[in-house]
């Protein structure tokens, strides 16, 4: 039995009802070499082609719609220079609202422009955690819009877990679920809807070593917060947050480490055996795969691919160093 969470399967499938007829639902896509470098039976989850090329779509919808009208009129405000900064204002410009996204004023330009590209206001400020809250609180102050934090939020949550609706209605009979890992909202949403339909199948985070707060914090038993992260896998970098913190703590069975090397080796491997072009961030749970030992080459492991929104001249940078 699944206990009391920022989400639940009731919330994740009402989140699938009103997200379906906006979002992409991703193939299932396998692989025979994978499979067999990983010792199991591999299901790739393709949310790389989700719209704007990553998961992070999902709870932005969700989000999104579930506002009021009144709510809805004064728009939404996040800080992120990622994926979410894309999902929110594609998400907020479907539904003809105001976005507001606060980034740091070092972000990427091509990632500025993607935001702005969806007709959201971009807000610059300092690259700081600090000045991206404190920025989003004025922006809030100034227009009245809801602010939408990129994974610790109800809606975000439940959104994202409709990932594993798809996925136990794709691949039948599924025994580890693999994602990857860094605020948890992927991960906390697949795994309150998971351990609800099928308490036996094995949840796995997977997690860069730059960057492993939640592998720590599930050693310790207590939240140890993420301090300096230094990963090539840039969707990972952020510490978990007090409501995916206890649905990681209790429902996720284990945490895979996996370096940079081997994160650029396994997106190198699912560009060149599958042709998935995939961002360091989606790649980290299929690295994990083939750093665990499962039971038998029969195991069906789905690894969910987050995102694949990389240039190609990094692309080219990562792999020429494996």
């Amino acid at each position: 039995m699944v206990g009391s969470y920022a989400a639940d399967l009731a919330a994740i499938r009402e989140a699938h009802q009103r997200i379906r007829s906006v979002i992409h639902r991703t193939p299932v896509q396998t692989c025979q070499q994978l499979s067999q470098f990983a010792s199991a039976d591999v299901y790739f989850k393709c949310e790389h082609l989700q719209k704007v090329g990553a998961f992070k779509y999902r709870g932005a919808s969700n989000v999104v719609l579930s506002l009021s009208d009144q709510q809805a009129a004064a728009g939404v405000v996040t800080h992120s220079s990622g994926n979410h900064a894309q999902a929110l204002a594609l998400a907020a410009r479907q539904r003809g609202i105001p976005a507001h996204i606060v980034m740091p004023s070092n972000a990427p330009l091509v990632k500025q422009e993607a935001v702005a590209g969806y007709g959201a206001q971009v807000v610059l400020c300092e690259p700081t955690l600090e000045a991206r809250e404190e920025t989003a609180q004025q922006v809030v102050a100034e227009t009245g819009a809801t602010f939408i934090h990129p994974y610790n939020h109800p809606g975000i949550i439940a959104g994202q877990g409709t990932v594993a609706l798809e996925l136990f209605e794709q691949v039948p009979g599924l025994d580890v679920i693999i994602a990857p890992l860094g605020g948890g909202g992927l991960l906390s949403g697949i795994a309150i809807a998971a351990k609800s339909i099928n308490p036996d199948v094995r949840i796995v985070g997977a997690e860069p070593a730059g960057a492993d707060d939640a592998f720590r914090s599930k050693q310790a038993g207590e939240f140890i917060p993420q301090t300096a992260p230094n990963t090539i896998a840039d969707g990972l970098l952020t510490s978990l947050g007090d409501l995916t913190w206890p649905v990681v703590r209790d429902l996720v069975d284990e945490i895979v480490v996996v370096d940079d090397q081997q994160i650029a080796e396994a997106m190198k491997r699912m560009m060149e055996r599958a042709k998935m072009v995939v961002e360091p961030s989606g790649a980290t749970s299929y690295a994990a795969a083939v750093q665990m030992e499962f039971d038998t080459p029969q195991t069906r492991v789905a690894c969910v691919v987050s995102g694949g929104n990389i240039s190609l001249s990094r692309i080219s940078e990562l792999i020429a160093a494996c």
